[in-house]
């Protein structure tokens, strides 16, 4: 069994059925990509597997770590390893950061974590994804530009250290330097011990991730996969030849 096993899921948001027996096998140590044109169900998906409540499972099943999850909240699917990353990170103003963080990570770990250890730890992946230490005293991404809050995405990712990410095209709206740092934080923290989905439209952060396997969505649907051969089809040929496979 796949540590993150999605099966023939069907999900619907408000009555209409968006997803159409989605099937993806995610395994920690991989990096999957998983792209499609807009509108094509991506961050249905995304939503769906951290238990969003705007989205109704209507069949098929979704499974972590050998645990089916359909009843859980998304603080439970927190808990039991699971993380996403959200295309577009809202304001929180009045909720620090650091509180923030401090608390998500405690929840996580299932003990309070002394503040000097936090601190310390903070501190460290602040440096390693290129934060400047000031952005401890702001609030939850209030005046934020949009890289900086794809780059606390990644930090919450870092601190949590999740055993499953969904990466919710976080290159959107990013210019190529961005994207090229925000690459550099998922690679940094890639390895044996996290599986990660990483959702996008456009092929230019696999010019600096590589998948390992690469899933086409199409209206719905799983129209195909393969390897990173396939992310370079589509870049030349666009996802209008997909209508045939859908």
């Amino acid at each position: 069994m796949a540590d993150l096993e999605i099966r023939d899921l069907t999900v619907e948001v408000e009555g209409t059925e968006i997803l159409h027996g989605v099937d993806i096998d995610v395994n920690k140590g991989e990096t999957h990509a998983l792209m499609g044109p807009n509108g094509s169900g991506k961050s249905t998906l995304a939503y769906a597997i951290m238990g969003h409540p705007n989205y109704a499972l209507t069949g098929g099943s979704i499974t972590c770590k050998g645990e089916d999850v359909t009843a859980m909240t998304p603080d439970e699917r927190a808990r039991l390893g699971m993380f996403l990353a959200m295309q577009y990170p809202t304001e929180v103003p009045g909720v620090s950061l650091t509180n923030f963080l401090r608390q998500s990570v405690s929840t996580v770990r299932g003990e309070d974590v002394p503040v000097r250890q936090f601190m310390k730890e903070l501190r460290e992946q602040f440096a390693d994804i290129g934060m400047d230490e000031k952005f401890l005293q702001r609030n939850i991404n209030e005046g934020f530009s949009g890289g900086e809050k794809k780059r606390f995405e990644i930090l919450q990712m870092a601190m949590l250290k999740p055993e499953i990410a969904v990466l919710d095209e976080t290159d959107s709206g990013l210019d190529i330097d961005a994207v090229r740092i925000v690459a550099e934080g998922v690679n940094r923290l890639s390895g044996p011990d996290l599986g990660t989905l990483i959702i996008t439209h456009y092929t230019r952060i696999l010019r600096y991730i590589t998948p390992d396997k690469v899933h086409v969505m199409y209206e719905g649907r799983i129209v195909q996969s393969g390897g990173r051969d396939l992310a370079d089809e589509l870049e030349e040929k666009g996802y209008e030849h997909l209508k045939a496979s859908a």
